[in-house]
């Protein structure tokens, strides 16, 4: 195998798993939540803060070096349009995504102190849940314009002059 088809694979992949994982881990603790069971959700917001380590992260250094190799490798310029709008999308990612950790570390947190108490989810669950829920469509809709910047790699002129 070329050096570019297993960089192109190794990219794939891991725009795969941000998309996949991202929107798995949505569908679940959206699922969980709407069970108002606390045992659930404290069981779920487990899980989905491992998988977002374990998965997510490692995509998300994966993407930029393999990103990077690959420009170089086809000749690319980081200048391309499609290229900067891809990075620009990237950070408006990681700008949803670096609280979105934080919050699911909070909302299990929450869960699984209201299950040790047996007591309801506090208001404060409930309104960071939200807020999680809230900030997942513009990470979402940004990884999905980025896949799709991947795959048509559009003439995008970003500066004109007169």
């Amino acid at each position: 195998m070329t050096l570019y088809l297993a960089l192109k694979f190794l990219h794939v992949i891991g725009a795969s798993v941000l998309l996949g994982t991202g929107a798995g881990i949505a569908f679940f603790m959206l699922v969980a939540h709407l069970t108002g069971n606390t045992a659930v959700i404290a069981g779920v917001a487990r899980i989905v803060v491992i998988a977002d380590f374990v998965f997510t992260a490692t995509a998300v250094v994966a993407q930029p070096v393999t990103g990077l190799a690959l420009v170089y490798a086809v000749g690319y310029s980081l200048a391309d349009g499609w290229i900067v709008l891809s990075i620009i999308l990237y950070i408006v990612t990681g700008l949803f995504w670096l609280p979105v950790v934080w919050m699911q570390m909070e909302l299990r947190n929450l869960a699984n102190a209201a299950l040790a108490a047996e007591t309801e989810l506090p208001p404060r669950y409930h309104r960071l849940f939200w807020l999680w829920f809230a900030f997942g469509f513009p990470a979402f809709a940004a990884v999905l314009g980025i896949l799709w910047l991947m795959i048509a790699r559009p003439d995008v002129p970003l500066f004109t002059f007169a």
